[in-house]
């Protein structure tokens, strides 16, 4: 399926946020993510189903000051 990925469209495989994120190698890392603009809390992305043409948003920490 084809969805958007911090604006750059990515064919990916799986069916929920939870698993996108496995496959991109985020797994185990912290993160924030968004699907259509919302926010999605850790806890949720397995029950969050993606659909051909969403975009997710993934943010990953950054250190500075």
């Amino acid at each position: 399926m084809k969805i958007m990925i911090n604006g750059t469209p990515t064919d990916v495989r799986g069916d929920t946020l939870a698993e996108v994120l496995d496959t991109l190698g985020y797994g185990g890392a912290k993160v924030a993510t968004a699907v259509n603009e919302e926010f999605v809390p850790a806890a949720a992305r397995a029950q969050v189903t993606l659909a051909e043409g969403d975009r997710v948003e993934i943010v990953t920490p950054r250190q500075g000051g």
